[in-house]
């Protein structure tokens, strides 16, 4: 396993890939940054971009979504995966929103695991990038770059897998970590086909060398 020192020697070389790393899911406030979060699960970031620009135009804001018909938010973004769920969870979250904190959204992930169709991994996300809240949400791409680069077992579970990382590396570089370690795992170390010939994480990456190999041969 890669130690604490060498994990975050590996995040510097990602950050240097990606140095301005970010959440690429398109919002004005946090308010649609929740329910654009809740949307991309198991949905990508760019399917949801394209619909929620109509949605956002019709319901802007909790008081709007939590009066919105269920027929017609499921009409608006019905492009995306699991939309029926996801229809009525951004709904009643909008409700819950509405009804206890005047439609403003908590700050603190105990809040947030509350609302409907937010899990831990949702309310990482939104704690970090709209609180400064100290986070890191596992993704598919997060997952997968920290077993592949052994910073963690193969077999842990995503909830271990965020335990490790935490310990890894240095709390106030916790969200800009995720973002890093997501594009880095979304464009360079993907799930099929990574770009291990000429990674800068190479030298360090066991499975990334026995691609190689395997290539050669």
């Amino acid at each position: 396993m890669l130690s604490g020192k060498k994990t975050v020697e590996a995040l510097d070389r990602m950050e240097l890939m990606y140095p301005d790393a970010k959440g690429e899911l398109d919002h004005e406030t946090p308010f649609q940054y929740l329910i654009a979060v809740i949307m991309s699960a198991q949905a990508t970031d760019v399917s949801v971009n394209k619909v929620t620009p109509t949605l956002f135009a019709s319901y802007p804001t909790a008081h709007d979504l939590a009066k919105a018909p269920l027929e017609d938010v499921m009409e608006k973004i019905k492009t995306i995966g699991l939309y029926k769920n996801k229809a009525k969870n951004i709904i009643k979250t909008s409700q819950m929103l509405v009804e206890q904190y005047d439609g403003e959204i908590p700050q603190t992930i105990k809040e947030l695991v509350k609302l409907p169709g937010v899990g831990i991994k949702t309310a990482n996300v939104v704690a970090g990038d709209m609180f400064n809240v100290p986070a890191i949400a596992v993704d598919t791409h997060v997952e997968r770059v920290s077993k592949r680069l052994r910073i963690c077992k193969q077999s842990v579970s995503v909830t271990e897998v965020e335990e490790v990382l935490m310990k890894k590396i240095p709390r106030e570089r916790w969200v800009q970590a995720h973002h890093t370690i997501i594009l880095f795992g979304r464009y360079h170390c993907t799930a099929r086909a990574p770009k291990c010939e000429g990674c800068p994480l190479l030298d360090m990456c066991i499975e990334g060398q026995r691609n190689l190999i395997k290539k050669e041969k």
